[in-house]
């Protein structure tokens, strides 16, 4: 297929669940003629009436006018047999993931379907490749994995396996347009891109749940109010569901040989395991009532409290920034220990007790502020063991009241390295790094990618370049030291271009 013309493409959909349903539609209103096939009995036509009923509200909406709506209509036919699909230039699979069962689908499409014709997966999580082995044409097998609801959701993957041809990912990057999507290429593997990129941010969140540094309320809290996120980590893991994350988590650490950067942390087993499943079953990290009102999520994310406003804090080195924050909260700021005040620090990378350390501070009157993340709407302390609650609420009460209220909630967490939002926004831009670095896709279609499939505020390499390459490296070779764990390995990506001086984008 060369000089495509939407009018001239007819797709099939084999499968019409809910993706089915809306790949069939984003091919009808976008000019082509769609053809839709589901083995069990009268579900296709059932499938068709849905899609019906979606135009016309499209219409009731005032999303499209009425004649669009019945053209749309009379694109989209119903067929009985693969053997229908014969006229198709795509057939798009969208059926149970089984890998047999999508063997035994495509094996009979290439015998119904032209020579020319595109066979393309809708998959989540098989490789295409796998696919790919039980055909004989190879080169015209691809993944097109669209996101759910197909019809909101505008990203589409074009999942390239290794004999998957140029001609082949050109035509479906074109069809994609068609759609109304916006297409990325991806490279065959585990998670595709999206999936995969996504596992930093609820896995991270998890592992700082499961280490007790902070609440669900907080870890979320912080993620949305401080970096813009439209749902914290672990409310979003119970809006998925845990039955569908942590599976997809297992599939993506098993397919990456137990890369640790991927793994998840035992709770989110265990909450399978005990039926705590999220919203779908009324309680996960947190409860859920009959319309869907969330409560609970353990330590409320703002720390109140009717402590008086510290009204002088030590710092034991320069940090301009940090003295800042305090002198317009309406502190006074001194350099030299009265040892009665707060002392203050800004850490990058160190948990309060490595800071109290290297300082030689009275660890007891250490608060620690994280002033690597946006903090007009909220600021994060943390303190050591054994630290003074009466000078940890003195500062909260500071930040929080300040000279005429300054109006920022605080959110007060127990010590860790990297507070909350360093440590999650590090792992999703060493996790976007390595995506880059073992050609997933190309560094601007990670971002597009993450933005469009998951709403990400920022892609990974934009965030990079954001917080400073420099800065997300050195945030990770101060969590891989502080705990030994590869999982905080950076990136060759993300090392070479911090020590060069490059943007986290540049090939």
């Amino acid at each position: 297929m060369s000089n495509l013309n939407a009018a001239e493409l007819t797709v099939g959909v084999v499968g019409t669940g809910a993706m089915g349903r809306g790949i069939a539609q984003v091919a009808i209103t976008g000019g082509m003629k769609a053809l839709l096939f589901d083995a069990a009995e009268g579900a296709a036509a059932k499938a068709e009436e849905f899609i019906h009923g979606m135009l016309d509200r499209g219409v009731d909406k005032g999303r499209m006018e009425a004649a669009d709506a019945e053209a749309a209509k009379s694109r989209l036919s119903v067929v009985d047999s693969l053997e229908g699909l014969a006229p198709c230039n795509l057939v798009v699979e969208a059926i149970v993931e089984d890998l047999g069962i999508k063997q035994e689908v495509f094996t009979a499409l290439e015998n119904i379907v032209a020579d020319d014709a595109i066979i393309a997966s809708n998959t989540s999580s098989i490789r295409i490749a796998s696919i790919a082995a039980a055909c004989e044409r190879k080169d015209r097998i691809a993944g097109l994995h669209f996101f759910n609801p197909v019809p909101l959701m505008r990203l589409v993957e074009v999942i390239r396996a290794p004999h998957t041809s140029d001609k082949t990912t050109d035509t479906l990057m074109e069809i994609g347009k068609f759609m109304g999507r916006t297409p990325v290429i991806a490279k065959d593997g585990p998670g595709f891109l999206v999936n995969l990129g996504g596992r930093a941010y609820t896995t991270e969140g998890m592992r700082l749940l499961h280490e007790g540094v902070a609440s669900p309320a907080q870890i979320d809290a912080v993620m949305r109010d401080c970096c813009n996120f439209r749902m914290g980590p672990l409310e979003l893991a119970d809006l998925t569901g845990i039955d569908v994350n942590f599976p997809v988590s297992k599939i993506i650490y098993d397919g990456y040989f137990q890369d640790q950067r991927l793994a998840t942390s035992p709770i989110h087993e265990a909450m399978q395991a005990a039926g705590l499943l999220g919203r779908k079953t009324g309680a996960g990290f947190y409860t859920y009532d009959s319309d869907g009102t969330q409560s609970g999520g353990g330590a409320p994310a703002d720390h109140v409290t009717d402590a008086a406003p510290a009204p002088r804090v030590v710092m034991f080195e320069d940090d301009e920034e940090l003295k800042e924050l305090f002198v317009q909260a309406g502190a006074e700021v001194v350099y030299s220990d009265d040892e009665q005040s707060p002392i203050v620090c800004a850490p990058i990378g160190e948990d309060c007790t490595s800071a109290a350390v290297r300082l030689n501070a009275d660890h007891s009157r250490l608060v620690a502020v994280d002033t690597l993340t946006p903090y007009d709407k909220r600021v994060t302390i943390m303190t050591t063991p054994g630290a003074d609650p009466a000078i940890r609420d003195a500062v909260a009460a500071r930040l929080a009241n300040g000279q005429g209220g300054s109006g920022i909630k605080v959110t007060a967490i127990n010590d860790s390295f990297g507070f909350i939002a360093p440590r999650i926004r590090a792992m999703i831009a060493n996790l976007g790094c390595e995506m880059a670095q073992t050609g997933v896709a190309a560094p601007d279609d990670i971002d597009t990618a993450m933005t469009l499939g998951l709403n990400y505020p920022i892609g990974p390499m934009a965030l990079t370049d954001a917080m400073g390459p420099e800065i997300v490296l050195a945030l990770l070779d101060a969590f891989y030291g502080l705990t030994g764990d590869t999982r905080y390995r950076p990136s060759q990506w993300l090392r070479r271009r911090a020590l060069l001086g490059l943007p986290a984008g540049t090939v």
